[in-house]
């Protein structure tokens, strides 16, 4: 693994000793790995994989000293991510989402649900879909909420929903703002208020129960909620000027890094074995050029990676928000890390022969990236948007959510 980033700036949060999680991640990376077979049988993270995550606080990662969180870097995230994912694909993800939801409810909630959620004695994890697949109904003190969404990753492990929904004009049909564009609400509430429908039986992922989840007319408080399209920072202002899109990226971005870097070392340590004799894979000079290949393309990708969230640290730093052509290229380099390593896990697949095959650490990989590569923050589409605007074609134009939008 690579050397943990250090930072001087005054901006990020200095109370929680990075160097010491990196550590504790390490102390707990055996555990993560004899249990993620029970794991993916489970659905969901077996007890022994929780409670050795419980003590990194992942909800809180990101949130404000102020409000009991670490306050850590885009860089740091994205270590901190890609280790755990190193050691457990279904654990690293449960972890980037309770992490990236996290700090969308520390950055874009009012101050009065912010007490409730992040207040001392309070140690919140939150799940739900960002996708506006049901509604709100504005009521006395606050909304009903009703509607099915899907893919609630980590919501076994969760506290309470971060859940999206178009907000009803009081005669069943979408409201509209002032543009005349929908107004898309993000609900906060505990789990227990919703039904966990299950419908998660997938090729790789299972472990984090990305399952359906409901609401039947659950109660929303006025202060829990927040415009998920347009929403505005209420503290860390130049960090949280990623939004929503962006802090999503951190944790998809992280997760990626770390599985293509346990894919290829498994491929290495096997590799090694084979040796000694003609015909063995370890002598051929063919599999170590493809190995090259695929060790460069996905040290490449990280690299890219880590240059586009160091320039926007030193933004955020020198007190500016994040630019749209900022955004872009958190686009590309998210989508290049998730393709290096599909292009890495196609590679390892092929080349292990029955030892990819069966049952382990390689298949397991290679079924979770492909899955984690038809994320729908990995469309085709997003990327063609952000090459758009890099070239100029598409410059007038500023990010709302996953669109490229033209500036009203």
């Amino acid at each position: 693994m690579n050397a943990p980033i250090k930072h001087t700036s005054a901006y990020w949060g200095t109370t929680t000793d990075f160097a010491g999680l990196m550590e504790q991640v390490r102390q707990i990376g055996p555990i993560l790995e004899e249990h993620a077979g029970d794991t993916e049988k489970l659905g969901k993270l077996d007890e022994a994989t929780f409670e050795a995550l419980k003590p990194l606080r992942m909800s809180h990662i990101f949130a404000a000293e102020a409000l009991g969180g670490a306050q850590l870097s885009p860089t740091q995230g994205l270590q901190l991510i890609e280790a755990i994912t190193y050691h457990s694909g279904a654990a690293g993800w449960v972890s980037m989402v309770h992490a990236c939801i996290g700090a969308m409810s520390a950055a874009f909630l009012p101050d009065s649900a912010i007490s409730r959620l992040f207040g001392p004695g309070h140690e919140n994890r939150f799940s739900g879909q960002g996708t506006p697949t049901g509604m709100l109904k504005k009521v006395e003190g606050g909304y009903r909420l009703n509607g099915k969404w899907a893919y609630a990753s980590g919501i076994y492990h969760a506290t309470y929903t971060h859940t999206a929904a178009l907000l009803d004009d009081g005669g069943g049909q979408p409201a509209k703002d002032e543009n005349g564009d929908v107004i898309v609400l993000c609900a906060h509430a505990p789990v227990e208020d919703h039904d966990l429908l299950g419908n998660w039986e997938v090729l790789g992922l299972q472990g984090p129960g990305s399952i359906d989840y409901a609401a039947n007319d659950v109660f929303i408080p006025d202060d829990m909620v927040f415009p998920i399209l347009t929403a505005e920072p209420q503290r860390q202002k130049e960090f949280f000027s990623l939004g929503v899109v962006g802090l999503a990226a951190i944790g998809h971005s992280g997760w990626a890094i770390g599985a293509s870097r346990r894919i290829l070392d498994e491929m290495a340590r096997y590799a090694v074995t084979k040796t000694g004799r003609a015909g063995l894979l370890g002598e051929s000079d063919k599999f170590w050029f493809d190995y090259g290949r695929a060790e460069a393309r996905v040290r490449a990708a990280r690299a890219f990676l880590f240059e586009v969230w160091r320039d926007i640290e030193a933004s955020i730093e020198a007190g500016n928000r994040v630019s749209t052509r900022q955004i872009s290229m958190v686009h590309l380099a998210k989508s290049e890390v998730h393709e290096a390593g599909v292009d890495a896990c196609q590679f390892v697949y092929r080349a292990a022969g029955g030892a990819s095959l069966r049952k382990g650490v390689m298949q397991r990989t290679y079924r979770e990236m492909l899955t984690a590569a038809n994320h729908f923050t990995i469309n085709p589409n997003i990327v063609g948007a952000a090459g758009r605007e890099i070239a100029g074609l598409w410059s007038a134009r500023s990010w709302q959510f996953y669109d490229l939008v033209e500036k009203k």
